[in-house]
């Protein structure tokens, strides 16, 4: 008995191998005509089966999938997400090939992933300049996923973002790039495309000079760009402040004057915060009716909101100090000392303007 349940396992085996082989045959010859999303459908039936299946035939489905995944983002259909699924699909080929020692798409597959990073890496910046904000920012942010040391996907899945007006997203990114300490220093190598007429980017200057002798591009040039550290910590705190988290705003506000004591974006926006304030509380005060309570609550208010206008001062001088000239920094000051009867200050500073 237990030799015919051997048999029949055998049997079945055999018969689930076949089937499997064949539904890999339907879903190749599928795509081949072009219909990628028929094939997927294929693949996405028959995956359980391939778990048990031989290393090599594990390399065949996972190589087919990738290329059909790839074909699906290349069209532009959920691009974002087929990229990942289409790469995942490209590191089990290698990793599969690399348990069986036989290496039969190893090599094609790795140039499909850096293909696939490419394409990605143009379509976020299509997507920007098209006013895609949201769609660029998920395109760069999977990218920085399929390659974490290429941060700045993740800069530009951070600028996108802000962009989209999305500041959860934008403060998640932002974070994650002072974490791992961000600088964006560093030095780009452009060229002219002869098709487009449009520049683009290349990682170093081999890649860029390949490109020129094959004839694909001309006009290269390359720039140095400084650091983006400032840049991450104003967006930062800009999405903070539209988020109104006032305290990590000033957090971040403060650390921008570490890197720069100078920075009068930092001062100016630091005192545009404790006036904020005061306006929440101002219309706490507004509020406020005539009970022998809510007057009490009224003073007590009303000396607060006094307090934080009062903060603000420091700020606004040091930004006339940096920039002696600015007029808006002038008049803001000027509100400020009016509002709290500051006379001798107020008209000081109205006659040196």
């Amino acid at each position: 008995m237990k030799m015919k349940y051997l048999i029949l396992s055998i049997v079945l085996m055999n018969v689930s191998v076949y089937a499997q082989n064949a539904q890999i045959k339907e879903a190749q010859s599928i795509f081949e005509k072009g219909n990628s999303q028929a094939a997927m459908t294929i693949l996405n039936k028959t995956e359980y089966m391939i778990l048990n299946a031989p290393d090599e035939d594990k390399s065949d489905f996972y190589f087919l999938k990738g290329n059909v995944l790839k074909d699906l983002a290349t069209k532009d259909i959920d691009a974002a997400n087929n990229f990942t699924l289409a790469s995942q699909a490209y590191q089990d080929v290698m990793l599969y090939e690399n348990e069986s020692g036989k290496y039969k798409y190893s090599v094609k597959a790795g140039a499909a992933l850096k293909q696939m990073k490419s394409n990605l890496v143009n379509g976020a910046m299509n997507d920007f300049k098209a006013g895609k904000f949201k769609e660029s920012a998920e395109k760069s942010f999977k990218v920085y996923l399929f390659d974490k040391k290429d941060t700045l996907n993740l800069y530009n899945a951070a600028a996108a973002s802000v962009n989209a007006e999305d500041y959860d997203s934008a403060i998640k990114y932002y974070e994650q790039l002072k974490k791992i300490n961000f600088s964006g220093k560093g030095i780009v190598y452009y060229a002219t495309n002869k098709k487009t007429k449009e520049e683009d980017t290349f990682i170093s200057p081999k890649a860029r000079q390949s490109a020129i002798d094959a004839g694909l591009y001309e006009k290269p040039r390359t720039e140095s760009v400084p650091s983006k550290k400032i840049e991450v910590n104003k967006n930062l705190a800009y999405s903070y402040l539209e988020k109104k988290d006032f305290a990590k705003a000033e957090t971040t506000y403060n650390s921008i004057l570490e890197i720069d004591p100078n920075c009068v974006d930092a001062y100016v926006n630091l005192a545009y915060l404790k006036l904020e304030l005061k306006k929440a509380l101002t219309e706490e005060i507004s509020a406020l009716g005539t009970s022998p309570k809510e007057m009490q609550q009224y003073d007590k208010l009303n000396a607060k909101k006094d307090d934080i206008a009062r903060s603000a001062i420091p700020y606004l001088k040091k930004a006339l100090l940096i920039e002696p000239k600015n007029e808006s920094v002038a008049k803001t000051l000027l509100g400020v000392y009016r509002s709290l009867d500051m006379t001798m200050e107020y008209n000081s500073l109205k006659a040196g303007m």
